[in-house]
């Protein structure tokens, strides 16, 4: 039998393609055979790197030489049949069995002492020269995350637009992905119904395929929108050079969601007030049940004192909280008139805001110092390093987006509270005209400590609409007509409690 197999190789199936070095390989194998009147019986074509062991291919063609299916192979050169010394091996293990291995660039006697020390010595040169390719790769790699690029392909909502440059929002799929996140963060979407609209907008992956419901999670699990690049397969986390599609409260929204630490789930009787109520004796939450056409909100604990309370009474509850919240015609007037004299000082307290932004983001970045420090000095394991680095990475993406928000003078101490005002003003008519979800919203944002004490509710305003709810008092017994003054210490208050608002944001995290 004077047999021979052909084996040719090329390392990606884009070259196998193009289909060059190919058709190169096998021409230079053919004219071997040629010359040493060898029958070839089969060419063996693989187009995977040489670097792992394991190749398909490969395994199949040494399967059948110990099977005595040929004679022996005719490879091109020795670092198209194997980069890794395992597959190395193999070869010299069938070598040992008497098979015939040819080199058809390469004139190397395998069977003589000194032509197997040449091919040895080769072998290990080229699996040398895949690690080293692999260390540079990786320190390119790394250094292009290092600048904040990502040197991969575009995920969903950003495209490529060259080499060494930070990818670029799709003008086509980028509000496709914000919308998906804004959807999802509500909580009233879930995972089917996102896929359902994935589709009816038209949002299609990098092959121009259907979105997956594997590649909505990668989309919803990826910080990238955020302004950040995480590698799963390191745990390291860098800051990307690329414009943010979302900001981070919403990303976090959404991993709260997907983590459960919500709750989102569809529900077979969806109550208005399910699991917003408590009751005052035991603190269990109430429960929503129907009985003769009504809604009761009841304590399932037995004996105890609270009995319930009827959805329809509860709703006046809320409503008599937020009416305490509406401002008389006079008391908008002059409080619309503080709010301009505030804008007019609006310049010093952007300065102060910005340099207080300005001094986080340095202490951030000096905690990274401290903590990359710790790390080489071997204080902290690389898992630690990796969380705290992602931590505080997180961190600055959150000071960054606020920064961003006084330096394009979009925000202002006298728009918050303007905003506050304005919410405050409208909560009775925007509840009461309002639907479910806006009344949740309402319920969830200006309240807290619903607490169920008999048959009457308890409800507690949260800061610092809880100011405007009790300023009735800050009158101290003055007569009406001190409405002014009473005004003037409600909005110092006001102010106050957003500025330390603001400095306990500006604060390192602990």
């Amino acid at each position: 039998m004077n047999q021979y197999f052909a084996y040719v190789r090329v390392s990606t199936a884009r070259q196998g393609e193009q289909g060059v070095s190919l058709e190169q390989q096998r021409d230079a194998i053919a004219r071997y055979a040629q010359r040493n009147h060898m029958e070839l019986a089969q060419v063996f074509e693989e187009r995977e790197t040489a670097a792992r062991a394991g190749r398909p291919v490969f395994s199949q063609m040494i399967r059948q030489l110990r099977a005595g299916k040929a004679r022996g192979v005719v490879i091109h050169k020795i670092d198209r049949s194997a980069r890794n010394l395992k597959d190395w091996a193999d070869l010299g293990e069938i070598i040992d069995r008497g098979i015939e291995v040819h080199f058809a660039n390469e004139g190397l006697d395998l069977n003589s002492r000194g032509g197997r020390l040449s091919a040895d010595i080769q072998a290990v040169v080229a699996a040398d020269f895949i690690r080293n390719l692999r260390e540079e790769t990786k320190k390119g790699f790394y250094g292009r995350l290092k600048q904040g690029i990502l040197p991969m392909p575009a995920p969903p909502g950003y495209r490529n637009i060259g080499s060494g440059k930070p990818k670029e929002p799709d003008p086509q799929t980028a509000p496709l992905v914000r919308h998906l996140f804004e959807l999802y963060s509500t909580g009233t979407a879930n995972f089917h119904h996102l896929h359902t609209e994935a589709e009816r907008i038209g949002l299609r992956g990098r092959s121009g395929k259907k979105i997956s419901l594997n590649g909505l999670t990668k989309i919803l699990n990826n910080p990238f929108y955020t302004g950040l690049i995480h590698i799963k397969a390191s745990g390291q986390s860098f800051i990307g050079a690329h414009e943010p599609l979302i900001t981070h409260a919403l990303f976090q929204r959404v991993q709260n969601i997907l983590h459960g630490k919500t709750n989102t789930k569809a529900n077979r009787h969806d109550f208005l007030f399910r699991r917003r109520l408590r009751c005052k004796g035991c603190g269990y939450t109430l429960i929503g049940e129907t009985h003769k056409g009504f809604v009761y909100y009841r304590c399932q604990i037995p004996r105890c004192p609270t009995t319930a309370i009827r959805e329809d009474a509860a709703e006046k509850s809320f409503l008599e909280a937020f009416l305490g919240l509406w401002l008389s015609p006079d008391e908008r007037q002059y409080c619309w008139q503080e709010v301009r004299r505030l804008s007019a000082d609006r310049q010093r307290q952007t300065e102060e805001a910005i340099n207080g932004l300005k001094l986080r983001l340095s202490q951030i970045d000096e905690r990274l110092s401290r903590i990359t420090d710790a790390y080489i000095d071997r204080l902290i394991d690389k898992d630690v390093f990796e969380q705290r680095k992602a931590a505080l990475l997180a961190e600055r993406v959150q000071t960054t987006e606020a920064l961003a928000g006084w330096e394009s003078g979009r925000r202002s101490a006298a728009d918050e509270l303007l905003e506050i005002l304005e919410r405050a003003d409208s909560a009775y008519s925007a509840y009461k005209t309002g639907i479910v979800p806006e009344k949740r919203e309402m319920v969830d944002s200006l309240t807290s400590n619903r607490l169920l004490n008999g048959k009457a509710l308890e409800i507690s305003v949260n800061s610092p609409f809880d100011l405007i709810a009790t300023r009735s008092k800050m009158r101290d017994g003055s007569p009406q007509r001190d409405i002014h003054r009473t005004l003037r210490q409600l909005l110092s208050r006001i102010m106050k409690t957003l500025q330390r608002k603001q400095e306990s944001q500006l604060s390192p995290a602990a």
